[in-house]
């Protein structure tokens, strides 16, 4: 099995920075890649914010942290990624945009190198078909926030082979994360549950059972969830919400995957949670306040 050392992250999101957080932090090195440059600049304040927290909660040291950070370099161009071992995807959750960069990341990294995908939803086979690699490629869907939840989603596709398969479990426990292997099937384990949750507590909303504040109070306090429906929504983007619930929808052509018109509506007005300060939730003020 070929050694991973040298990691390389398309992405510099919320889901991009989570991943080059933890690999540094894990020993590796690790360039992370993004076409806009106040996504790098956002994207290195992050994981040094997030980092001294860690720091300050004693959860690492400080000498641990400047070794993390010394190790992360910051690219827009893919050409970096020229000597990394292992590529993962980290871009935005829709398929085309994905296909494109694997496309052009076989056109860089060494023949030797592995590629993975973070998507929460999208067929691993699907993207798999579009690279020089199929054999060498899989799925890693990290859980958000990447520093703080400990699940990994494994994923391979028709076409990974055991190497790859081991290579992914390798990379885990030097993450100090817990796998779940999940089957190529639409939203995997987690949204295929997840996701249609939040969408039915949009449909409850839209119908008049509920408010947002009476919903997500009831699923605190009733089911014992530590974030409400709402919120988690907003925290993770309705945008991602409506894709993977699409995902499902087109993926198991069942109509209970139906996504809520109320869901549709949001993204089209562009509220779509937290990164927009403005979601089932208007973030603008001192406190949340609910938007319906």
């Amino acid at each position: 099995m070929g050694e991973v050392n040298k990691i390389g992250v398309v992405g510099a999101g919320q889901m991009g920075n989570g991943i080059a957080h933890v690999c540094a932090l894990s020993g590796y090195d690790v360039i992370l890649n993004d076409m806009s440059p106040d996504a790098l600049d956002k994207a290195r304040e992050t994981i040094e914010h997030n980092m001294t927290r860690q720091v300050s909660r004693d959860l690492i040291k400080l000498d641990d942290m400047k070794s993390a950070m010394s190790r992360i370099s910051y690219s827009a161009e893919l050409s970096s990624f020229e000597a990394v071992d292992l590529a993962v995807e980290a871009a935005t959750e829709k398929e085309d945009v994905k296909k494109k960069i694997f496309e052009a990341l076989c056109g860089v990294v060494p023949k030797h190198a592995y590629l993975a995908s973070n998507t929460s939803s999208i067929s691993i086979t699907r993207l798999a078909s579009v690279t020089d690699r199929p054999e060498k490629f899989i799925g890693l869907h990290f859980m958000n926030p990447v520093p703080v939840m400990q699940l990994i989603e494994v994923i391979r596709g028709l076409a990974t082979d055991q190497e790859t398969y081991e290579m992914a479990l390798g990379l885990a426990k030097r993450l100090d994360k817990t796998v779940a292997n999940a089957e190529d099937y639409p939203a995997f384990i987690v949204n295929r549950v997840l996701v249609p949750m939040i969408n039915e507590a949009v449909y409850t909303l839209y119908e008049g059972v509920g408010t947002v504040e009476s919903i997500d109070t009831a699923m605190k306090l009733g089911a014992n969830h530590p974030m409400g429906p709402f919120q988690l929504a907003d925290f993770i983007g309705l945008d991602t919400c409506l894709s993977i619930m699409q995902v499902l929808h087109d993926g198991l052509a069942d109509t209970k995957y139906r996504p809520c018109p109320l869901l549709v509506k949001y993204v089209e007005a562009g509220w779509l949670g937290r990164k927009s300060k403005r979601g089932f939730y208007d973030y603008r003020g001192e406190t949340p306040v609910a938007t319906r």
